[in-house]
């Protein structure tokens, strides 16, 4: 296990330095003068010479970047050019927001696709089952803009139950203000993601129905509900460990729509925001330490299997 997650570490480390390459890259290979876009049409050639000296637009590439990814591994990740307050710090600040809005929509997703997967495997080819995956198939097409205007205007303009857009000023400062106002955007999260997240549980649960360990089991007086909870369930359990990471890739790509549509100053909101003003500095921080959550995450999942399935510890 030591073995695997050195191997592991080594990958994600090898992950973030060529995702930190091709940022860097990405964002200077864009058509025009990045100093003059930022700038302004209005700006005169001093002024442009002047910003271009101060983000070392005049320097060779490697060293710009050996820079920059010098000051990230000392936890600097520049400095904003709108606001001049270090990328970390407004990062810091926005993840409140962010972090959890992912993590209770995530929460939302597994209550839904968990039981519902479950009962639509054990009922297939019944009423409540077909019901279930025909819904599950409809609400995993839904555009993610769309099921959010559907549920503002259901909770929000006609029940009145909860705000359809903004967050409040004192933060977390006040816990249940806060908390309404991420529910919204977080319910519309957990539906699709669960939609979507529930027809594979539902098809990981037929493949356990059908296994000789839950058929042997059902032979020894369980019923096949029972056979499947005691001795199927685990090895489904694996299987949504799997793709638990994609499912929060998704939610973190999906976070820069909600928090548009809903108002919230998150990390998503705050990358469209820093894209149209060309504040490169802080473009680069935001997409570094996005793309570090997400390898993150996929290292840590691959490591949770590895230590809850057997049949991986055994093959070592």
């Amino acid at each position: 296990m030591i073995r695997y997650a050195l191997t592991r570490l080594a990958l994600l480390i090898v992950g973030l330095a060529v995702a930190s390459a091709i940022i860097f890259l990405a964002l200077r290979v864009l058509p025009g003068d990045i100093a003059q876009m930022i700038a302004g049409t209005q700006s005169t050639p001093e002024q442009v010479a002047a910003l271009r000296d101060l983000l070392g637009l005049d320097q060779p590439l490697l060293s710009q970047y050996l820079e920059w990814i010098g000051g990230v591994l000392r936890g600097d990740l520049g400095t904003s050019l709108v606001t001049g307050t270090p990328v970390a710090s407004e990062l810091w600040q926005k993840a409140q927001v962010t972090v959890p809005l992912g993590a209770l929509g995530l929460l939302i997703a597994l209550a839904v696709a968990g039981p519902l997967g479950v009962v639509s495997a054990l009922r297939r080819g019944r009423a409540g089952g077909t019901a279930i995956g025909v819904t599950a198939q409809a609400l995993a097409a839904v555009p993610t803009v769309w099921a959010g205007m559907m549920l503002v205007v259901v909770f929000a303009v006609w029940l009145g139950w909860l705000p359809a857009q903004g967050f409040p000023r004192a933060g977390w400062s006040d816990p249940a203000a806060a908390f309404r106002s991420l529910l919204l955007p977080a319910l519309t999260i957990g539906v699709v993601e669960g939609a979507m997240l529930l027809r594979f549980v539902r098809s990981a649960t037929l493949q356990a129905v059908g296994q000789d360990y839950v058929r042997t089991a059902a032979a020894t007086g369980l019923t096949r509900t029972k056979a499947l909870i005691r001795h199927g369930l685990p090895n489904v359990g694996l299987s949504v460990v799997s793709v638990l990471g994609l499912q929060i890739a998704g939610i973190i790509v999906g976070a820069v729509v909600i928090e548009q549509l809903f108002a919230l100053p998150g990390i998503g909101r705050m990358l469209v925001e820093d894209v149209g003003r060309r504040d490169l500095p802080k473009v680069q921080g935001e997409l570094l330490a996005l793309t570090g959550f997400v390898l993150i995450i996929g290292f840590v999942v691959d490591l949770v299997h590895r230590a809850i399935d057997p049949r991986q510890r055994e093959s070592s």
